[in-house]
C-alpha cells in the first residue's frame, strides 16, 4: 500500500443548518404567547425592525424612492423593492383587524386565588385578637392538600403559648373555607367535611374510622364492626366518596397563572368550517424607515454593511413568522378533513389520525407537522384541544387497534356499557371485552383493564351493590 498525499474531487449532499434554518424551525413550533415574547427580543436587538403597531407614521412609509434603491440589490438575498411595497398592504390588513367592533382572540385565563391567600382573608374578616397570629401561624405551615403536618406542641414551644391557645387557632382554621383544611389526617378531614352533607346518617362518623378497610374492599369487616348489613356500607361508602380527601388542590399555587391561547379557531359557518390563525398577539414587523438612508452609502461602508446584515437578518424573521402562518394554516386544513365528523358530532366520530396522514396530505415532512403542532391548542365548535388531541394514534393518546377506532372512543364506549349495567351482577373485564368486539371494538381484557383504570372506574367487586 503507497502512501502519499494528492488532490481529489468529491462530489456529495449534506444538510448544513444554518442560523436561518436554525431560527425558522424555532418560530415554527412556539406558541402564539412565546412567538410575541420571542418577537419583543428580536425587537430590542436589531434596530431595523420595528413594531408597525406603535409606528407613528401609518402611511406613505412603507415604499422608498425610487432613488434610494441602488444597483447593487441585485447582490442581495433579498428584493427589498418588493419587500417594502408589501408593508403597505400588510399595514391595511393589521388596521383592518384593529378597527373591528370585536375582539376576536381574547386570551383565555384561569386564575385562582391561593389556599394562603383564602384562608387569611377570611381571617382578617374575623377579626380575631389573640389567636390572630397563631392562626396565622398555622394557616401558612398547610401543605398543598390543606393539611397540618406540625404537630401541635411543636407549634405551642414555636410560637411560645400554652397548648390550649393553639388548639383554640387551630379549632377556627378548621371552621374556614373550604372545610377539611386544617386536618391532620384523613379521617379528620372528612370528619369535618360531614356537616356537607346534609342529615348525614349517625353512624357515619364511627364508619370514618374504617377508612383502610373501605379502601381495601373489605366491606364485610365493616359491616361485621358496625352491625349494619353490606347494603348499609355501600350506601355510607357512597356518602363518603362525595367528600373531598384533598381540599386545598382546589386552589392554585404561588404565582400559578395560566394563559390558554388558541393557535387557531375553527368556526363553522353556514355549514362551513372557517380557519382563522391566531397572529394578532403577535407584533406587525416592519423595517425602520431610518436606517434605510444608509442603503445608497458607498459599497463597502462599514455602515453599509451594518445595515444589509440587519436588513436580512429582519426579512429572514419576518419570512419565517409568515412561514409558520401558512403550515399552521395547512395543518389545521387537513385535520378539519380529516375530523369533520368529530366537529360536528362528538368524541365518538374522532377518527384515528397519525403525523405522516397530515405530512402526506399537505406535503412536508413528519417532523416539520411535530414541530408546528406542538405546545399549541385549537378551538374547536366541540371545545379548546391540543393540536396532539387529533393525533390519536401516533401522539400519546394510544394506538391504533385493529377495530380501526381510537382510545378515547373506546373509552366513551367503555363508560357507557358500564354505566348501563346491573350494579348486582356488574360486567368483568372479560365480559367488557366480548362486549367491546360485538361493537366492533377488539381489544384484550388486559386493555380493558388498563382503560378502566385510566378512567377511574373500579374493578366488578367495588362496583357490586348487595
Amino acid at each position: 500500500m503507497r502512501l502519499g498525499y494528492g488532490l481529489s474531487l468529491e462530489q456529495t449532499q449534506k444538510l448544513i443548518m444554518t442560523p436561518e434554518l436554525r431560527q425558522a424551525i424555532t418560530i415554527l413550533q412556539l406558541s402564539a404567547l412565546d412567538l410575541s415574547t420571542y418577537v419583543e427580543e428580536q425587537l430590542l436587538e436589531n434596530p431595523l425592525l420595528e413594531n408597525l403597531e406603535e409606528s407613528t407614521e401609518i402611511k406613505g412609509e412603507a415604499e422608498p424612492p425610487a432613488a434610494e434603491v441602488s444597483s447593487a440589490d441585485e447582490k442581495w438575498e433579498v428584493d427589498w423593492q418588493d419587500y417594502f411595497h408589501d408593508q403597505d398592504e400588510n399595514r391595511v390588513r393589521q388596521e383592518r383587524v384593529t378597527t373591528d367592533d370585536k375582539q376576536r382572540f381574547d386570551p383565555f385565563i384561569t386564575a385562582a386565588p391561593t389556599l394562603l391567600e383564602h384562608l387569611l382573608e377570611q381571617l382578617h374578616v374575623q377579626k380575631l385578637t389573640a389567636s390572630l397570629d397563631i392562626a396565622e401561624y398555622i394557616v401558612g405551615n398547610l401543605n398543598d392538600k390543606g393539611y397540618l403536618t406540625l404537630a401541635l406542641d411543636d407549634i405551642a414551644r414555636e410560637m411560645n403559648v400554652r397548648l390550649a391557645k393553639v388548639e383554640e387557632a387551630l379549632t377556627v382554621v378548621q371552621s374556614l373555607d373550604p372545610l377539611g383544611v386544617g386536618a391532620r389526617n384523613l379521617e379528620e378531614c372528612l370528619y369535618l367535611q360531614l356537616p356537607l352533607i346534609p342529615d348525614y346518617p349517625p353512624e357515619l362518623p364511627e364508619f370514618l374510622k374504617h377508612l383502610e378497610d373501605l379502601a381495601a374492599g373489605r366491606l364485610q369487616r365493616i359491616a361485621q364492626a358496625l352491625k349494619i348489613s353490606l347494603s348499609r356500607v355501600q350506601e355510607l361508602a357512597d356518602l363518603v366518596r362525595k367528600l373531598d380527601p384533598k381540599p386545598g388542590l382546589r386552589f392554585s399555587g404561588p404565582g400559578e397563572v395560566r394563559y390558554i391561547v388558541p393557535d387557531v379557531v375553527i368556526e363553522e359557518i353556514e355549514g362551513e368550517f372557517i380557519i382563522l390563525v391566531n397572529d394578532i398577539t403577535v407584533p406587525r414587523l416592519g423595517v425602520n424607515k431610518t436606517y434605510r438612508d444608509a442603503l445608497s452609502q458607498d459599497e463597502g461602508t462599514d455602515t453599509r454593511k451594518f445595515v444589509e446584515q440587519k436588513l436580512n437578518a429582519a426579512a429572514w424573521l419576518i419570512r419565517s413568522i409568515e412561514q409558520r402562518r401558512l403550515t399552521l394554516y395547512k395543518v389545521a386544513d387537513a385535520i378539519v378533513k380529516w375530523q369533520t365528523d368529530f366537529l360536528r358530532n362528538g368524541i365518538r366520530h374522532l377518527r384515528p389520525l397519525t403525523l405522516r396522514d397530515i405530512a402526506e396530505e399537505i406535503g412536508v415532512h413528519e417532523s416539520t407537522v411535530s414541530r408546528a403542532t406542538a405546545h399549541k391548542y385549537v378551538q374547536t365548535p366541540r371545545g379548546i384541544f391540543e393540536f396532539k388531541f387529533f393525533f390519536a394514534n401516533s401522539m400519546g393518546r394510544g394506538h391504533q387497534n385493529d377495530s380501526g377506532v381510537t382510545t378515547d372512543v373506546i373509552k366513551v364506549v367503555l363508560r357507557d356499557i358500564i354505566a348501563s349495567e346491573n350494579p348486582r351482577s356488574p360486567y368483568s373485564d372479560q365480559k367488557l371485552a366480548d362486549l367491546l368486539k360485538a361493537r366492533g371494538m377488539e381489544i384484550s381484557r388486559r386493555t380493558v383493564a388498563k382503560y378502566r383504570d385510566e378512567l377511574g372506574i373500579p374493578s366488578t367487586s367495588v362496583r357490586k351493590r348487595y
